[in-house]
């Protein structure tokens, strides 16, 4: 099974590498993604709950506007 996922990320990381280099705005986007599932972690480590509705409404709430604002 993970050979399966490993041969998928190897086929789409090329596309969407290119994707992301073509907007440059995704870069930002997937940074702060990345700063806000660490913070979470970190958070999660210290004993703190934070909802997993909180952070995937504003995940898909950013990429909804970043959407609308390729378009």
């Amino acid at each position: 099974m993970a050979e399966w996922f490993a041969l998928a990320m190897m086929i789409t990381a090329k596309p969407i590498g290119d994707f992301v280099e073509t907007h440059s705005t995704l870069k930002m986007l997937a940074l702060s993604f990345l700063i806000m599932v660490g913070l979470v972690l970190v958070g999660e480590g210290l004993d703190f709950h934070i909802p997993k509705g909180y952070i995937y409404f504003t995940m898909a709430f950013s990429l909804d506007v970043e959407i609308l604002n390729i378009r």
